[in-house]
């Protein structure tokens, strides 16, 4: 078994393969660039080694620069973990040469199934069921539309060396066939240095179903079962949970057997997964084949109780696999969430800067926090937002879901943006609790986005409660009688944003907690709160809440259970002239093009003076290694030019403006 080990990633990985290689007694390595120093994951490491600049171009990816940080220190092994160069054949070949163990498969197996055009064909020859498409690489965006055109839309353009959503568009006519070349490519070369792309058939109304498989270097494979990432967004997963509610037993052997079939074709070695789109029928296709850790691994070593990266370190040190397909059960259920750096209300622009508050919530036997951040820490432009994955177990999916829902209550972020609220959204969404999934969940049904709209809570008056028992805290600590309870008191509630809405609450000490009554129905409240905590934990009429409490003006922010509400308590009194208050007015910038998050403009589509329609391109902002094109919401004419190709934007900064 090896000695030490190198991880040649950052952030969350990077700390949960540190976590494993320590409990097996094995030291570790970690890597840093400028933006990461005194990150968590080299915090955690026995070692650690600065290996360049911020730009991963500078540091994560100079292979040269790990390989020196392996030798320098002793280690005899790198894990790669995922991203970076986690599927470069190269690299691996450089480890080889240098007499470096690499945690991974081989440079056969790498290479093969990291290009999706070859992939195919090796797939259709291993019996594997393919998608109809064109595999060769197209040399032209007029060649992409005619293809297109042959193969039938709707069809999806493809990064050949893509991965995480990049490089990806979805085109249903020859105009977006057109205009998704171009993007492919340009995101394809930007992000993996290979700017070929290929065309296939589009699969309606389809699931995104993953077959894990684990192999040695002495011909064993077995699959561990399939996980449901259908739940997307601009192809990029989001929730995901294993099993998956659609597979039956007969499906999940046919797809796990031709897992292993193509994981033999190749003479596979290490953790892998074979992806594959499911339609409505159970036919299932081929989609690829990542050669690594994926990022949803802890939901299958949750309902498997194997631990994936100590089997890929084992295999790797070449050990055989302890278990046969036989040995290998499904048991309960578990999910995971992304938790982003993100804003879901800004049509999920990048934040970045500062967390100010970062509290996870307690992990146990069926909660799971990955995480490569920590209270104060920076969230950086030059990398992935993921602050977090947080993972729910139980005996089955209605308890797992649950947990999931407590648990994202529980976590509480301040200082960015994050995309929280829109994961308890989902959580509580009735379509997800059916489990009638498919890749276009969220444009079908958040078709305008995620707005405010979605966070009014299901039931208000549950948090109006909990504001009157706060309020109740504050308003009467210096009227406590000699026998430690508080007198009543009355107060009016409004919901700020919507100041027509008001609620007359009754506030009382009762038992130990509150007897709060809202509009004629009694909540009794236990709990303990004090001025400055940032959740309230306790019951309301004896079902378990935790409401995270942020302070707006003179009220409270309340956040429970995907709903969010501002909340101003008053005395009768006062609110006869709170309701004569003018509502302050949002500023217009509908004669400004702003930039919706901060990142690179890379391309400028218009020049002052031209007419524009709606729809049309302005502006193409680049951030963390995805475009992201501006479109105009009407038709005009472009005044006023304010940012030019190359420049810096930041959050809210003007690019253009309108006659």
């Amino acid at each position: 078994m090896f000695k030490k080990i190198l991880i040649a990633n950052r952030g969350e990985i990077a700390c949960r393969v540190i976590k494993t290689a320590k409990r097996m007694g094995i030291a570790t390595v970690a890597v840093y660039s400028d933006a990461d120093e005194g990150a968590l994951h080299m915090r955690m490491a026995d070692e650690a080694v600065h290996v360049g600049g911020a730009a991963s171009a500078e540091s994560y990816l100079v292979a040269e620069r790990i390989i020196a940080a392996a030798k320098e220190t002793g280690a005899e092994a790198i894990h790669p973990g995922y991203g970076f160069m986690s599927e470069n054949a190269a690299f691996a070949e450089k480890l080889e040469a240098a007499g470096i163990a690499f945690i991974g498969p081989n440079t056969l197996a790498i290479g093969a199934m990291g290009d999706k055009i070859e992939s195919k064909k090796l797939a259709g020859k291993a019996g594997v069921n393919t998608i109809p498409g064109h595999t060769a690489a197209i040399p032209d965006a007029d060649t992409a539309v005619e293809i297109a055109k042959e193969v039938g839309f709707p069809v999806m353009i493809k990064a050949s060396a893509g991965g995480g959503g990049k490089g990806m568009r979805i085109a249903r006519s020859e105009e977006e066939a057109k205009s998704g070349f171009e993007s492919a490519v340009n995101e394809a070369r930007s992000s993996f240095g290979d700017d070929r792309v290929f065309i296939e058939r589009f699969v309606e109304d389809p699931r995104h179903i993953e077959i894990q498989v684990m192999a040695d270097s002495h011909g064993n494979v077995v699959h561990l079962g399939e996980r449901e990432c259908s739940i997307q967004r601009r192809h990029q997963k989001v929730i995901e949970e294993a099993p998956s509610p659609f597979v039956t037993d007969e499906l999940r052997a046919e797809m796990g057997a031709q897992a292993v079939a193509l994981a033999k074709a190749v003479d596979y070695r290490s953790a892998g997964t074979v992806e594959f789109i499911v339609d409505k029928d159970r036919n299932f296709f081929f989609l690829e084949m990542n050669t690594r850790l994926q990022v949803e691994h802890p939901v299958t070593e949750y309902v498997t109780g194997l631990d994936l990266v100590e089997l890929m370190i084992r295999v790797a040190a070449g050990e055989k696999l302890p278990i046969s397909q036989g040995d290998v059960s499904l048991s309960g259920w578990a999910v995971e969430a992304r938790v982003y750096a993100e804003d879901p209300l800004r049509n999920f622009m990048p934040s970045i800067g500062r967390l100010v508050r970062y509290q996870a919530p307690e992990e146990d036997g069926h909660v799971r926090v990955d995480t490569g951040v920590f209270e104060g820490g920076e969230i950086s432009m030059f990398y992935d937002p993921m602050i977090a994955k947080l993972i729910a177990g139980g005996e089955d999916r209605d308890t797992a879901v649950g947990r999931m829902r407590d648990a994202l209550d529980r976590f509480y972020i301040r200082g960015i943006a994050h995309n929280i609220p829109f994961l308890a959204a989902l959580m509580k969404h009735p379509r997800f609790a059916e489990g009638r999934l498919t890749t276009g969940f969220i444009e079908e049904e958040f078709p305008d986005g995620f707005q405010l709209a979605h966070l009014l809570p299901d039931d208000p008056t549950l948090l109006v409660a909990v504001a009157g028992a706060l309020h109740h805290v504050d308003a009467m600590r210096p009227h406590v009688n000699d026998d430690g309870s508080k007198e009543a008191r009355e107060f009016v509630a409004f919901l700020e944003g919507d100041e027509s809405r008001e609620f007359a609450v009754r506030c009382a000490r009762a038992g130990g907690g509150w007897l709060i009554n809202v509009d004629g129905t009694d909540f009794e409240i236990h709990g303990s709160w004090k001025a400055g905590d940032p959740m309230f934990v306790g019951t309301v009429n004896d079902q378990d809440v935790c409401v995270q409490i942020g302070r707006n003006d003179v009220g409270f922010q309340l956040i429970h259970a995907g709903g969010q509400m501002d909340v101003r308590l008053v005395d009768p009194h006062i609110a006869a002239y709170q309701r004569l208050m003018p509502v302050k007015e949002a500023p217009d910038t509908s004669k400004f093009l702003l930039s919706p998050m901060p990142g690179l403009l890379i391309r400028l589509a218009v020049e002052s003076g031209q007419e524009i329609k709606s729809g049309e391109e302005l502006a193409v902002v680049e951030a963390m290694k995805m475009e992201n094109v501006l479109r105009s919401e009407r038709d005009g004419v472009i005044g006023t030019i304010h940012a030019q190709p190359g420049d810096s934007l930041v959050v809210d900064q003007k690019i253009l403006e309108f006659e």
